[in-house]
């Protein structure tokens, strides 16, 4: 199941708790910038940077090199919507013609359509999660500003339809998730019968603190979110050290190795790899120092400081 993986990934091996550790298990890369959605909880909409996609060659180039060093999980998107990037289908085929035993996808839904679910599918995807997050149509409207309520869920339904039956004819079966993020009172309630809704068509569900993005979305709406990225409910992690900095990689769509999972202002940039190799970046003198900081505890004067401050 998902959550297996998940907390595989959130929890850090004594290998490696230490500023030099192995290549990551796991990588996610950024295919696209863009996003459809500008949920409130999210820094996406902010516009911190620029947004685009991803240099066809260079995405190839970085993938040979991921697999090349033992890379195992490819993660097909970051802090974009990659159901927006013409090659999705094209780029899973090629990873998984690389070797890639898994390949596997976040999507907000919206643009998840039966047929471009199929076509991911077919290309050999692994694994495929909806982030729900909203429980009515309204309050779709409100958190994403954008009407896709009945879309995602019909997507939602419709993904299990198209994996059922290419499971059937090919053998090949895609894992479908979904995960929530776990609001108060009533909120609470009204999320927990949406998902009531979906349950059936997914593999499984989970749910997720309200993150804070690295600092930039804290106390939005009034929210109160969870100081860092302590994994999901049901398999918290301490928030220092924090996982993302030892046991996860994050490339940006400009190319850029990043050390956090809400780099939406390029403040935890470790490394170009448009002009050096990902290994060079992961073990730079700055993702070492990074690193080190997370390790005693003690991150002020560091990027992760206001991620952890309101802890």
């Amino acid at each position: 199941m998902i959550t297996d993986r998940v907390d595989g990934i959130t929890a850090i091996p004594p290998l490696y708790r230490t500023p030099l550790p192995p290549p990551p298990r796991s990588v996610k890369i950024e295919l696209t910038a863009r996003c459809d959605f500008k949920c409130f909880f999210c820094a996406t909409g902010q516009k911190l940077r620029d947004k685009a996609d991803m240099d066809s060659a260079l995405l190839r180039r970085l993938l040979s090199e991921l697999r090349d060093v033992g890379v195992e999980e490819i993660g097909m998107f970051y802090l974009g919507e990659s159901f927006l990037f013409h090659d999705l289908p094209e780029t899973i085929a090629f990873a998984k013609d690389l070797g890639f035993p898994y390949v596997f996808l976040t999507t907000n839904g919206r643009m998840a359509t039966p047929e471009r679910v199929q076509a991911c599918m077919e290309a050999g995807l692994d694994s495929l999660k909806f982030s729900f997050n909203s429980a009515d149509r309204d309050q779709c409207k409100e958190i994403t500003q954008v009407d896709a309520f009945d879309t995602i869920v019909s997507n939602i339904k419709e993904s299990r339809r198209v994996r059922d039956q290419i499971e059937s004819e090919t053998g090949h079966r895609c894992g479908i998730y979904a995960s929530s993020i776990q609001y108060d009172g009533e909120q609470l309630e009204r999320m927990s019968a949406a998902v009531a809704e979906i349950r059936p068509y997914v593999d499984e569900h989970y749910w997720l603190p309200l993150y804070g993005q690295a600092g930039l979305t804290s106390g939005a709406k009034g929210t109160k979110p969870v100081a860092g990225n302590i994994g999901r409910v049901g398999a918290l992690r301490d928030p220092l050290p924090c996982w993302a900095v030892f046991t996860e990689g994050h490339i940006t769509f400009d190319g850029h190795l990043s050390a956090c999972c809400f780099d939406h202002d390029g403040r935890f940039h470790m490394g170009d790899l448009k002009n050096k190799s990902f290994m060079e970046a992961w073990h730079s003198q700055p993702f070492q120092d990074l690193r080190a900081a997370n390790l005693s505890l003690d991150v002020r004067g560091t990027p992760c400081e206001k991620c952890v401050a309101y802890s």
